[in-house]
């Protein structure tokens, strides 16, 4: 399997077919962020998945990743 093709706009970000940006998905794991983000969320386990980690810390995925 190829990667699935994404609409970017001017900053390059994946956005929906209407133009929004795609939000991340809440069942997504934490250890595929780390695919992206290698220091993301560390003592968290990488089966434990992004809407729990999001309910844990009251943080947003981008809060998330800024703090690392």
């Amino acid at each position: 399997m190829g990667k699935k093709h994404c609409d970017t706009g001017l900053d390059n970000r994946c956005r929906d077919r209407d133009g929004e940006i795609r939000q991340k998905r809440g069942d997504t794991r934490i250890g595929t962020l780390r695919e992206t983000y290698p220091d993301f969320a560390p003592g968290a386990r990488s089966d434990m998945r992004l809407d729990t980690l999001r309910d844990r810390t009251g943080k947003s995925l981008t809060e998330l990743v800024k703090k690392r």
